[in-house]
This record gives C-alpha cells, sequence and structure tokens, in this order.
C-alpha cells in the first residue's frame, strides 16, 4: 500500500544521480519548496580521470548548497512531505515506502517498460510513442500506481538521447503541475507488462542482414557498434536508405551506403576503435577502404 502525498507538500527529499534527473532538482528548487536532503549515488570515477566524482544530481546539489547524502537511511530524519525519486539507480526498501509518501517519475507509458531501460527500450522496439508517468511505490519494481501521465510520440528518426531530452521537459511540467493542482488518487496500472532490461552491448552490435528499419532502430537506440578489419567502429548516427539495386551483399560499403538485408543504411557520424568521433565522410577519406569491403565482418 502506498502512502499518499499530502494535500499540502512544502519539505520535499529528491532522489536522483544521471543527467536526466537535474532539471527536476533545479525546478523543485525554483520553485520555493525546502529540500533538506538530496540522495544521489555513491561518487565514482566517471570518465578517464583518476579521481571519483560526485553524480549530476550530486554536482548540481553542491551548486544550490544543499544538503547530499548517498544513504537511504537518512531520508525519514529529514522529515518530508513528499519523496520525489528521478532515475536514483536503487531499489527503495518496503520499510520506506510504507512509512512515507513517494513520487516516481518514469519514463514510459506503465505498465509498457517497467524497468532501468525504458527509452532505449521504445525506440529498440519500433514503438510509435511512449511518455511519463508519475508513480506512487510499491515493492515491485515500476507496478505502483500512477497519479498522471503524459503521452507523446516517437519520431521516426528520432533518437533515444533526443527522446530522453523531451521527455525530461515534459515530466517536469508534470511533476510541478501535480505539485500546484494536487496528485490525487491514484489509479492501478492496466494492461500487459513489458520490462525494459538493460541494454547489453551484444543487442548493440549491428546484424547487416536485417531490414534496414530494424538497423536504424540499434543505431537509434545510442551505442551501436559494428566491426571492420577487426576493429570495433561505433556508428552514431545514421540514415535509412530507399532500397536500391548494386548495394550488393549485406555489410557492403560503397561509399557512405552500407548494405542491409532489406534496403540500406547511410552512415553519418562514426568513431573508429580508440579514436574521437567523425563524419562518414572524413572516416572514409582516412581508412582508405578497399572497394567492396564489408562491415561486420
Amino acid at each position: 500500500m502506498t502512502v499518499t502525498p499530502p494535500a499540502q507538500i512544502r519539505r520535499i527529499v529528491f532522489l536522483g544521480s544521471p543527467p536526466a534527473a537535474v532539471p527536476y532538482l533545479l525546478a523543485l528548487h525554483e520553485a520555493g519548496y525546502e529540500i533538506p536532503l538530496v540522495v544521489t549515488r555513491p561518487d565514482r570515477r566517471r570518465g578517464r580521470g583518476p579521481a571519483a566524482e560526485p553524480t549530476p544530481v550530486g554536482k548540481a546539489a553542491a551548486r544550490l548548497g544543499l544538503p547530499v547524502a548517498h544513504c537511504l537511511r537518512e531520508i525519514e530524519p529529514a522529515g518530508p512531505d513528499l519523496v520525489v525519486v528521478v532515475a536514483y539507480g536503487e531499489i527503495i526498501p518496503a520499510r520506506l515506502i510504507d512509512r512515507l509518501a513517494f513520487i516516481n517519475v518514469h519514463f514510459s507509458l506503465l505498465p509498457r517498460w517497467r524497468g532501468p531501460a525504458p527509452v532505449e527500450r521504445a525506440v529498440l522496439a519500433g514503438d510509435s510513442e511512449t511518455g511519463v508517468c508519475l508513480m506512487g511505490l510499491v515493492p515491485e519494481v515500476d507496478a505502483g500506481p500512477v497519479h498522471r501521465r503524459a503521452s507523446t510520440p516517437i519520431g521516426p528518426d528520432e533518437t533515444a538521447a533526443e527522446l530522453r531530452d523531451r521527455l525530461v521537459v515534459l515530466g517536469v511540467d508534470l511533476l510541478m503541475g501535480a505539485l500546484a493542482e494536487g496528485f490525487g488518487p491514484p489509479a492501478p496500472q492496466t494492461g500487459p507488462a513489458t520490462h525494459a532490461a538493460r541494454i547489453e552491448p551484444a543487442e548493440l552490435r549491428i546484424d547487416w542482414t536485417g531490414p534496414a528499419e530494424a538497423i536504424h532502430r540499434v543505431i537509434r537506440a545510442g551505442g551501436a557498434w559494428t566491426t571492420i578489419r577487426g576493429g570495433r567502429l561505433k556508428i552514431h548516427k545514421a540514415r535509412r536508405l530507399a532500397p536500391r539495386p548494386g548495394l550488393g551483399p549485406p555489410g557492403t560499403l560503397s561509399g557512405t551506403a552500407v548494405a542491409a538485408g532489406a534496403g540500406g543504411i547511410e552512415l553519418v557520424a562514426v568513431q573508429p576503435e580508440g579514436k574521437k568521433a567523425l563524419s562518414a565522410t572524413d572516416w572514409l577519406n582516412g581508412a582508405r577502404l578497399a572497394p567492396g569491403e564489408r562491415l561486420g565482418r
């Protein structure tokens, strides 16, 4: 049983970690809510430097002069009216769920895509729309009742990163509206649930024998890769090509065009192993590939 948010909310403890959570913290602070505590994941190495760094939320909280903790045990002593959770990265214990009012901002139209990678899964699956839900917490992951939801179409060429940026803005508006107007009674989730498991690197390896539409979705999800001459080549951006004769077997390069099992893909931005990202044209100029070389071998 979830604890219903009170009608009057002034003190909010915020839980979050990645960049997508920062705009929510900033909006709550700008709106004048008292934030007695920000809980985020512990400092760790982020990038190639040797030193441990705070999470993006931890850095934002420090700039705002807000107390920061890395332990969930410190939430209850802070005396919040409400705990707002945005991509915190850890399961909330049932003992806290039973005692405190929580609102979790989740980037999907629940119950579709419960789990840690809802945006990427929506893109990989070819969903035509997704959205944001304001959800109460229950012990089962992302299964809580929904107070408010907002939907948005997914563009045919939109990347997961671009979509997430839009969902962040949509979710901030949804949360601030609920805080101003009241959350109201939540509704239980209905319909079949799907799980948004973390994306494994093997899932992002491009199968050039597949249709161009499926390959394009993998690239749009972020982190797509293939191989060339024994090394990895990341594909950061690409466009679908209309079916046309003469592209050759799957994986065959013809300029920036790559043959797929059905149709083709035009490479736009790539990153060779151990090097910086660059345009596909610049990569080809430097790689000096032989005619007919194939990706994915």
